[in-house]
């Protein structure tokens, strides 16, 4: 089953992420990392995803942000937003246990990872906007 590409309604849930651009939109069922043993662990030794799954990484502080797919199983791609939630840079395809380092930018605040090859076939750019609970609303660019 592919993300949703219906209009977001209702009240914002934690277990639930939108994206929007010029492209459309797309919901994804996303876990919440937002403590630094969750982000650590992150996607690590799992085997498989479900296509409208993913995982959102919440840091406590906008900044340069590097990830790696060590023990990572599952090929992702990884979309780093700044503090109003906007897409800033896209690593398409990351190949599963390679520890070569992945930066994402110098002022990040989120890192949503999806399956592989997602954020092209729904044609998720640079420049959309994320939707999240747990993101500071008060200056999100597509607030809950």
């Amino acid at each position: 089953m592919l993300p949703d590409r219906s209009a977001a309604q209702g009240a914002c849930r934690e277990d639930t992420l939108w994206i929007k651009g010029d492209w459309g939109q797309a919901r994804f069922s996303v876990e919440v990392a937002d403590t630094f043993d969750e982000r650590a662990q992150g996607l690590m030794n799992r085997p498989a995803m479900a296509a409208s799954g993913g995982m959102i990484f919440i840091y406590e502080r906008t900044g340069p942000v590097s990830f790696w797919m060590k023990n990572t199983l599952i090929p992702l791609d990884m979309l780093f937003a700044d503090e109003a939630g906007v897409i800033q840079h896209i690593h398409h395809e990351a190949i599963p246990l390679d520890e070569t380092p992945i930066p994402g930018g110098e002022a990040i605040r989120y890192v949503l990872e999806i399956n592989g090859g997602m954020a092209k076939s729904l044609g998720i750019t640079k420049g959309s906007a994320m939707r999240h609970p747990f993101f500071l609303q008060e200056i999100a660019n597509w607030r809950c």
